[in-house]
Parts: structure tokens; sequence; C-alpha cells
């Protein structure tokens, strides 16, 4: 039976995917779902409280860290909310944090360099050296758009393959809102790491023989 291959729209990004396989595994692994209708919906815009949701599954982060006696006070998730348990593991395994106050704005939109930062702080961010950092970073011309904080971060959503690039300028768009089509992407990417390593990004010296 022939592969299925689809494009996928998200804004200027072009996604060249195995639509069918990979949607199916994301769903199926829970990972993420379909709506009412059964329909991915690529191109909807994450706010925190899915992404929170998405990294728990993803993760596993439940089994991480040891339940606090107490719950994080969060003003604006009451345990009403739908995301509220996802929230709390996300807090107290420091991969998204609250802002000012105590509030974690569960619906404001997450940019690209935003969620793809925390994705790669929940995978784990490579201790890069910083020449290391602004060498992967140097081979995109919007590069600089990166705030300071994510640097790191998207260092190692790129070098692991995460991040759906532009195909035709090279460019990441960094402050573009994210979409469930990038975050498909950077899920199958992340599954397909779980099969292969990739290899560290500068030479290891051997000792010289005695």
């Amino acid at each position: 039976m022939p592969t299925l291959l689809a494009t996928v729209h998200t804004r200027s990004r072009p996604l060249k995917i195995n639509l069918v396989e990979t949607c199916s595994l994301l769903v199926t692994s829970m990972f993420l779902e379909n709506d009412r209708e059964g329909d991915f919906q690529a191109q909807r815009i994450l706010n925190r409280a899915e992404l929170a949701s998405i990294l728990v599954k993803t993760f596993d982060l439940e089994k991480r860290v040891a339940q606090p006696d107490e719950p994080i006070a969060v003003l604006d998730v009451p345990t009403s909310h739908w995301a509220y348990r996802d929230i709390q593991l996300v807090w107290q395994n420091n991969v998204m944090t609250g802002y000012r106050q105590g509030r974690f704005f569960p619906n404001q939109r997450v940019t690209r360099a935003e969620a793809f930062s925390i994705l790669a702080q929940a995978y784990g961010v490579f201790q890069f050296p910083e020449d290391t950092v602004a060498e992967l970073l140097s081979r995109y011309p919007d590069a600089e758009k990166i705030p300071t904080w994510a640097r790191k971060s998207m260092a190692t959503a790129l070098y692991e393959g995460f991040v759906n690039i532009d195909p035709l300028t090279n460019s990441i768009d960094p402050l573009a809102p994210m979409t469930r089509g990038d975050m498909a992407y950077a899920l199958s990417k992340y599954l397909e790491r779980q099969e292969t390593t990739a290899p560290i990004p500068w030479t290891i010296e051997e000792p010289a023989p005695m």
C-alpha cells in the first residue's frame, strides 16, 4: 500500500509529513487529540494550558517528582479547570512556571520560541558551550529574534530536529504562534529520537597514549 504523504500548512511553513501515520500515532499515543468531528486542526494555535497537557502526556511528568503535600497556588487556574492537574505537574517539574502574582495565564497563546524551548526543557536541555549555541543558531537568518532566555533551549530543539524550518528561507519564525501542526512535527521527531540519538556536535579529544 503506498504511503500517503501530505503537506500540512502551518502559516508560511509547509510540512511534508506522513500525515495519516503521524497524526494517528500521536492521537493513539494520547499526545494530541482530534476534535469532536475527528479533525486534527493542524493550524489551530496552542495556548499554555494545552501545551502543559501535551508535555505531561509526552514526558510522563507525573512520575518525575514526588507529589508535594500542598498544591501550588495558581490564582487563575481553579481546581475545576480542565488542565489544573497538568499545570500543577509542569510547574512542580519546573518545565513551565507562572507569571507575576502567581498566575499561569492558561489561555495565553505561545510563540514557537516559547513552545520549542519548553519542549526542550522537558526533553532535557543540552549544556552546549556558548560558542556551540552561537554556531548552531547562526545557520538561521532570523535567530536573532529568539529571546535571550530561550537561546540554549532552542539550540537543543533545533539540533534534535524538533523545529520545522521554512524550506525556502531556512527561517525559524520564532515569534510566530505555535500551532498544532508545529507540535505534531516536533512530537513526531521526538518519537524518532527514541530510536536514534543525535551525535554530539563537537569533537571529543581522546587522551594521548601513555
